[in-house]
């Protein structure tokens, strides 16, 4: 099994990184695999609603990471999101980032469990967790919980591994999820997946 963890900062290996590796070392410990991937720095488009990925499973843009993602997501058996508070949210990179990865192609996450993780100096971690848990929760993607909201604090690594109650937090993230895969990895001969009903969307124009 394999876990990818997707790094929303700009930072290669700044906060979030150091958050995210807390989560993967449990992850490790428990015999499950973990790859890392890291969105980078350069510009990232936002979603247009073109539509073109419902044909073709991918975004129509192809000169940045998005794609390349999509193709990991599908490989792994669960994703973790991490990311930086800025102004109370999500980088908006990672939005755009997540927007397209999102967008027409979620069918085939469905099932995986997935985590968020973010990092912020002081405040605004409650709104920027629940902003990226959308992604997973419109996506029939279970939710891996913690003993806490998912959030470390710190301006920099060091700070972050000092949040003793945060690092905490990330270890039984890494821990609840390694238990839910292996649950799932047991029960796939036994247990199917949900009956999913064909989809009724109500845009509530009368």
């Amino acid at each position: 099994m394999q876990v990818l963890m997707i790094n929303g900062s700009p930072h290669k290996e700044g906060c979030t990184y150091t958050a995210l590796v807390e989560v993967a070392g449990q992850l490790e410990e428990q015999g499950i695999k973990t790859d890392f991937f890291h969105i980078g720095n350069s510009p990232i488009r936002g979603c247009t609603g073109c539509g073109a990925c419902f044909e073709t499973g991918y975004c129509i843009f192809d000169d940045d990471p998005v794609n390349t993602c999509v193709d990991l997501v599908k490989k792994a058996d669960g994703i973790v999101v991490g990311s930086p508070v800025y102004y109370a949210g999500a980088n908006g990179a990672l939005c755009a980032f997540l927007d397209r990865l999102f967008f027409g192609k979620a069918a085939a996450y469905a099932y995986k469990p997935a985590a968020a993780v973010v990092n912020c100096r002081r405040g605004g971690a409650g709104t920027a967790f629940d902003r990226l848990n959308k992604y997973f929760t419109i996506s029939n993607m279970p939710v891996v919980p913690s003993q806490y909201w998912n959030a470390t604090h710190g301006l920099t690594p060091d700070e972050v591994r000092q949040d003793l109650e945060g690092m905490q937090i990330m270890r039984t993230l890494g821990r609840n999820m390694a238990w839910l895969l292996k649950c799932i990895e047991a029960a796939k001969d036994t247990v199917p997946y949900p009956e999913r009903e064909p989809l009724v969307r109500t845009n509530f124009v009368r």
